[in-house]
């Protein structure tokens, strides 16, 4: 007999995408507009340093080319500033946006299991099982996630969050050898730039914030209304543990 497994109700699944399209509008309005004029910005605070520091300009002691020097050196560094200040509020507004939705699909996906199976044991592998074990885990009751075009910017988004929260590691690996748009826009015409680079080399544009905010829509309007019971399963091994712990009752 054939039963439903997992079920998404299309008002939980438009107040899902609601919540995630008012995120993305408030951090826009809130944060990400904050950065729109850097550029002007920065002139004025070189033209404000200048006009500061004219007081003490003598034409008979100073040069006025090393003052504008300055001055433009001032605005580049106050410029400087304010990238890896736009930089970072990308970054958390990602980090922020992808984290909502992991906790999101996991509590989701927990409460729907906990309708035809209860235990301790696969309560704690749902919320600490790794990304690639959730997605194989809806993979294995005939959702292919992994064959749909939102998922590759999906998992971009995982590894630019992991880097930001984690720096080095197994993540900026795989970003500097399979999306080194992340580290820089001409890192593929440069290999020893990007041999050399660190985390901290990091950077992300609009454009892919975009991208990934787009992907977690199409992701959410991609669950099947109902997944239902198969003949065989080919479980991840860590569910697979879980379920059976579960049943023996330890």
């Amino acid at each position: 007999m054939s039963y439903v497994l997992f079920k998404m109700w299309q008002p939980f699944r438009e107040h899902l995408i609601a919540r995630h399209n008012f995120f993305m509008e408030q951090a826009q309005k809130r944060l990400l507009s904050q950065f729109m004029n850097i550029g002007a910005e920065a002139d004025e605070y070189g033209n404000n340093w200048l006009n500061e520091q004219g007081h003490y300009f003598d034409p008979d002691r100073h040069d006025p080319d090393s003052f504008l020097e300055q001055a433009y050196d001032e605005s580049m560094g106050f410029y400087s500033l304010l990238a890896d200040m736009q930089t970072n509020t990308r970054l958390s507004v990602v980090a922020g946006m992808f984290h909502e939705w992991d906790k999101q699909l996991r509590d989701w996906t927990l409460r729907e299991i906990n309708h035809w199976h209860h235990g301790d044991a696969v309560k704690k592998t749902v919320w600490k099982a790794n990304f690639s074990e959730i997605i194989e885990l809806f993979e294995s009751f005939g959702w292919p996630i992994k064959q749909k075009n939102y998922y590759k910017a999906i998992d971009k988004c995982r590894l630019v969050v992991n880097v930001y929260k984690h720096g080095s590691g197994n993540a900026f690996d795989s970003i500097k050898r399979e999306y080194p748009e992340f580290i820089s826009l001409y890192a593929d015409l440069d290999p020893l730039f990007l041999e050399m680079a660190s985390y901290t080399d990091l950077k992300i544009e609009d454009n892919h914030i975009l991208e990934f905010s787009n992907a977690i829509v199409e992701f959410w309007n991609d669950v099947p209304e109902t997944i239902c019971n198969k003949d065989t399963y080919d479980l991840p091994a860590l569910f697979v543990k879980a379920f059976e712990k579960d049943r023996r009752g330890l």
